[in-house]
């Protein structure tokens, strides 16, 4: 990646640096989200154990049981190596499964993505509070490269080598395998799974449902930006629709952001600006280059945007109902004759700070506190999104080149970006021309207020594979848990994925019956 955004890689490694022909870097989230093997499944593979390996409890007092599967390392090749073998971990909540006389009770799977995967339980809420009508078992299943189910523990990012087993084909294909392996388990051959994921985990629910239909009835993909690849979405949409959130809260709100970058470079062009710069920003140690802050604000501002939640939430950061107004707020309150740097500061720490807790900011050495780091890799070989800010942008424009992504790919991991790939795997290009040929049963749920919906599908493509669009919604807003607080347009989108998840089951078992 660009030398200029070594910094921001340790805010949090699902940023995704694209270098541009510019002097500023451009954070992603894909998604659209470090640890070694737990001590429990290090002493299953020593003593050679091929069986489901289960604790009591997860480690974070969710209501699942944690457990570790033996997976095989590569999927598609049959050299030597390909056979070994790691422990992917998931979770299971089995508390409302009702197989019936017919053992058709269903399987609610989540395809898990960039990060520890009770992180992900935590935020999906839906799916605890839906599964009692169905009577569904509940699997939330790691993917491979995150949290405890790398395969080779702290050595899977040291090289090409092991990383090189990253890939969306092979963590599909562990979904495949699992989920294969828990119905012969559980005697549930009859029970029909559906899959949700959100984000790269609601592309991963799709593409499995293309890839595997044999093994799920149906998908619910939220915030699943597929069309983010190649030059199916504009280039630009990603930042234009952030932009968009705060002009349509606040006018002066967007204009002041958009002015003050070149106030910080400004100030931050001398010794003397940054040690005043490192005061402003309350910084626990001097800041050594601007762009560190210019990044700490971005991130802000980006991810602000994502969680734009109609409800108080914690899933980044503690934020408030609608945060995206809260912090055009702080920036409208002040005074005139306020400096644009104070005021985006200000309004940056609502993100940073809306609890008051900290005393200061670490702003060039933020942690990753969710174990993401394997995004990278991904961001280098597949997982290509190209990505421009344009002139209307309140962020500063900048261009993308595959040349300069290219070349830092190669510098930091020793192989070349494969641009086409997931286009050429999954498909994408005249989508709602293909994939009604030979595709149903899919949901994807997009919120207008996410910027990642511009690269999802917001169309019905057929009968069966349907668009939920909602005007105010967020980054997959619709999984998390029902609040009293929750407004009507959320419950509406909630109560039509239900039906439709009820439609497809239904449907299974009046073909399940009629061919007993």
């Amino acid at each position: 990646m660009c030398s200029s955004t070594s910094s921001l890689l340790s805010i949090l490694s699902l940023l995704l640096l694209l270098c541009t022909n510019s002097s500023h870097s451009i954070p992603i989230f894909p998604s659209p989200y470090i640890n070694s093997l737990s001590q429990r499944a290090q002493r299953a593979a020593a003593k050679g154990k091929a069986v489901l390996s289960s604790s009591s409890s997860s480690s974070k007092d969710l209501p699942f049981t944690t457990h570790y599967f033996p997976q095989q390392l590569d999927h598609f090749t049959f050299q030597p190596r390909a056979e070994n073998t790691f422990y992917q971990k998931y979770l299971i909540n089995s508390t409302f499964w009702d197989q019936g006389p017919l053992h058709t009770a269903p399987i609610f799977v989540y395809t898990g993505n960039e990060g520890d995967i009770e992180w992900f339980a935590e935020n999906t809420g839906f799916m605890l509070d839906i599964a009692p009508m169905f009577g569904a078992l509940l699997v939330f299943i790691e993917h491979r490269f995150y949290g405890e189910s790398k395969p080779f523990g702290n050595e899977s990012y040291k090289s090409a080598e092991t990383l090189g087993y990253l890939t969306s084909t092979q963590a599909l294909a562990d979904y495949a395998v699992l989920i294969r392996s828990l119905k012969q388990n559980f005697s549930a051959e009859a029970s029909p799974v559906v899959v949700f994921g959100g984000s790269y985990g609601g592309m991963l629910a799709a593409w499995f449902r293309i890839k595997y239909p044999h093994m799920t009835i149906g998908a619910l993909a939220s915030s699943a930006p597929i069309l983010e690849f190649d030059y199916i979405t504009p280039w630009s949409s990603f930042y234009d629709a952030v932009s968009q959130d705060y002009k349509d809260e606040s006018l002066n709100c967007f204009q002041v952001i958009k002015e003050s970058w070149d106030e910080l470079i400004a100030k931050g062009s001398t010794k003397e600006g940054l040690s005043e710069l490192s005061k402003t920003f309350r910084a626990c140690k001097s800041i050594q280059f601007v762009n560190s802050i210019q990044n700490w604000l971005w991130t802000a501002f980006v991810y602000t945007a994502m969680v734009d939640y109609p409800t108080p939430a914690n899933f980044l950061m503690p934020l408030p109902a609608y945060p995206v107004k809260e912090m055009c707020k702080i920036i409208d309150g002040f005074p005139q004759g306020t400096d644009k740097i104070s005021k985006v500061f200000a309004g940056a720490s609502l993100y940073y700070n809306y609890s008051g807790d900290e005393q200061c900011f670490d702003i060039e050495n933020q942690s990753d506190p969710h174990g993401l780091n394997g995004w990278d890799w991904q961001a280098c070989t597949e997982m290509i999104m190209p990505m421009t800010v344009s002139n209307e942008s309140m962020f500063p424009p900048s261009t993308y080149s595959y040349k300069d992504a290219e070349d830092q790919c190669v510098a930091k991991y020793g192989v070349r970006p494969r641009p086409h790939w997931i286009t050429t795997e999954y498909g994408g290009n005249r989508i709602h021309q293909v994939l009604k040929r030979f595709g149903s049963n899919i949901i994807f749920s997009n919120g207008m207020r996410d910027p990642w919906s511009r690269g999802g599908v917001l169309k019905n493509i057929s009968s069966s594979i349907t668009a939920l669009v909602t005007e105010k919604g967020a980054h997959h807003l619709d999984f998390r848990f029902a609040t009293k607080e929750d407004p009507e347009w959320v419950k509406e989108q909630r109560r039509q994925e239900v039906e439709i998840i009820q439609s497809w089951i239904d449907q299974y078992r009046r073909d399940y019956e009629s061919s007993s």
